[in-house]
């Protein structure tokens, strides 16, 4: 411990020397490591993961005089632990650690109590590089989960239609393109009453009609236009392996309706939570963003307005501003591979529909396109303009307005005189 005088000669102040720790998550155990002031190891340890390893590694930090921790990722229990015991903790997200490592060896390889030093000692060392956690409240995080869980299973839902029409194209080809969606109600109602090739050859136009009027068809399509298909498709298998075939079909179709009904029943359930978020109407009010978007909008950006003191820590995060690289004369922009994936993924999605109802977003959509973007390009460059604005909204806490929107007004303006 080390001794300051005062300057008028006040009684001597002692000061404590900065302890800090990492601690190197993994599936099974945690490794830990307590970095004193001057960069040596202080303590090591491994806990289980388990509620009584938890509470041990908590209390032998608390023991050291820990205060600030590294750790690579922001949430579970370990992180919950180590907040309810009052640390401050500084993501490290494993692949700056990956990089960190030939700081202290060229080797380079993976260790956990190694990586749990390097953790340590980085926060002794950065810290003003660093940022603080800062977290967002249990009703953002439960939207979070729900928003993520659908998407998920919309991932999964395509991706077994994608499977049964494969499938169908082998063994009943009519059958995989005689409605407009393959996973729609009335495709799967079709598949359960006619899952063979043999099965449809019963069908004349009148009972196709008929089978069409019970199932509640609203698609449109004259039933003898219908009937013609099936009709000018690839026979399927008939004999005795068509019920075989018609087996795996059924599993498919079982699949495809057990995921459709579980998104519609996240969906109801985003729904309600978004009407309950006090941050609700900054997201609803943008152009086109309905409720399954906004709640993914406010879900991935968060409530903690420390998280983005910057609009440019937003674009940044989100991957929406390009890395750019200068060595000497060599100037270099590129995508920016370092993002959050989920927060590029909802920020585009929204800004790809807005410039269908915003004149300033299709404007600038254009605008990109016209200068040789592709189409990806162009929404990343869009979706940095909108985030600016959202972040506006989102510090402010006020909804989106289009007549305060100057750049959306000027354009608006311009179209006037155009129109008269």
């Amino acid at each position: 411990m080390s001794i300051v005088h005062d300057p008028d000669e006040s009684p001597i102040v002692p000061i404590a020397p900065r302890v800090t720790a990492g601690v190197d998550w993994a599936k099974d155990d945690h490794a830990v490591c307590v970095v004193g002031d001057q960069g040596q190891v202080l303590d090591r340890f491994t806990v289980a993961h388990t509620a009584a390893g938890l509470k041990r590694m908590a209390a032998g930090l608390l023991r050291a005089g820990v205060e600030e921790v590294g750790i690579e990722r922001s949430d579970g229990p370990v992180v919950d632990c180590l907040l309810a015991a009052g640390l401050t903790l500084y993501v490290i997200p494993p692949s700056q650690v990956k990089n960190l490592r030939s700081r202290y060896g060229s080797a380079g390889n993976k260790d956990d109590r190694f990586d749990a030093y390097v953790l340590g000692d980085v926060v002794r060392t950065d810290a003003r590089r660093l940022r603080p956690m800062v977290f967002d409240t249990e009703q953002t995080l439960a939207l979070r989960s729900a928003t993520r869980a659908r998407k998920d299973l919309v991932t999964h839902r395509v991706a077994a239609a994608n499977q049964l029409r494969a499938h169908l194209q082998i063994v009943f080809p009519a059958a995989a393109t005689l409605f407009a969606d393959i996973d729609s109600a009335i495709t799967l109602a079709f598949l359960d009453r006619f899952p063979t090739q043999t099965a449809a050859d019963w069908l004349s136009p009148k009972r196709l009609a008929a089978w069409l009027k019970n199932a509640h068809y609203s698609g449109g399509v004259d039933p003898a236009v219908l009937h013609a298909r099936l009709l000018a498709a690839p026979r399927g298998t008939t004999g005795p392996h068509a019920h075989a075939q018609a087996v795996t079909t059924a599993a498919l179709v079982a699949v495809l309706r057990v995921l459709t009904a579980q998104i519609r029943a996240l969906a109801t359930s985003i729904s309600e939570q978004l009407a309950a978020h006090p941050d609700a109407e900054i997201f609803t009010s943008l152009p086109r963003s309905g409720t399954v978007r906004a709640a993914r909008l406010l879900a991935e950006i968060g409530d903690a307005r420390g998280r983005f003191p910057t609009r440019d820590s937003l674009t940044c995060l989100a991957g929406v501003a390009p890395s750019t690289r200068q060595s000497g004369k060599v100037k270099t922009v590129t995508f920016r591979w370092g993002a959050d994936k989920q927060l590029r993924d909802a920020l585009c999605d929204f800004a790809g529909d807005s410039r269908h109802a915003s004149p300033w977003a299709a404007a600038l959509y254009h605008q990109a396109r016209a200068r040789g973007a592709d189409h990806p390009h162009a929404v990343r460059i869009l979706a940095r303009a909108w985030a600016h604005v959202i972040w506006r909204c989102w510090q402010d806490g006020v909804a989106y307005d289009p007549a305060a929107h100057g750049a959306l007004q000027t354009i608006l303006n311009q179209d006037q005189p155009r129109a008269a």
